[in-house]
């Protein structure tokens, strides 16, 4: 009966210890060892919003990877799109091309903000990718976040954002940009509103 007992304690430990194991032990591990490749992503979901019911301007001022300040007075009166990436995500590297042939297709603002990366690594990312389009960093620069708090949970990368004219969120992808025609699509029905 001890036997039985002892077998069936031990049987149930070795469940429930296997039940504490997940596909996100990796991502644990390399964060306790100061990593910085875990993320949560988004679903992939587009939000757009009718002109009549965008807040108000989503005002910014950043330092780029080469050193130079941005601003979001730099963009006034042209429709900007705002991608939040970091060179560890694997979502953004997949985008990444996809942003860029958009930005070159439909000619409109392009702008990344970095959320965690250096300008080292923020450059090789740029270099690796093609992307021609500059990119903030926001990893030590708390007002810049700020600024775009309600709009991007920053843990949940990639997230992107296009804005009107006048500054004013008209859409939000919510995790990786699948399709270079569903965002050219918005930005040129964003960009034919001032006509």
């Amino acid at each position: 009966m001890r036997r039985r007992t002892t077998a069936a304690l031990l049987l149930v430990l070795a469940l429930g210890l296997s039940a504490c194991t997940s596909a996100n032990d990796g991502l644990i591990d390399s964060y306790e060892q100061g990593g910085d490749t875990g993320f949560i992503s988004g679903d992939g979901s587009v939000q757009e919003i009718a002109a009549d019911q965008r807040g108000d301007a989503v005002e910014f001022t950043g330092t780029a990877v080469d050193g130079s300040t941005v601003t979001s007075a730099d963009f006034a009166g042209d429709v900007l799109v705002l991608n939040f990436w970091y060179a560890g995500c694997g979502p953004c590297r997949a985008e990444a091309p996809t942003l860029e042939a958009t930005a070159q297709k439909t000619g409109a603002e392009f702008l990344g903000v970095n959320i965690y990366d250096g300008p080292e690594q923020a450059t090789a990312f740029e270099e690796t990718y093609g992307i021609s389009y500059p990119s903030l960093l926001a990893k030590e620069d708390a007002a810049l976040k700020l600024a775009f708090a309600s709009w991007t949970p920053l843990q949940a990368v990639p997230i992107t954002l296009v804005l009107d004219a006048q500054g004013r969120v008209a859409a939000r992808f919510i995790g990786q940009v699948a399709s270079e025609s569903i965002l050219t699509t918005i930005v040129d029905d964003v960009r034919a509103e001032q006509s």
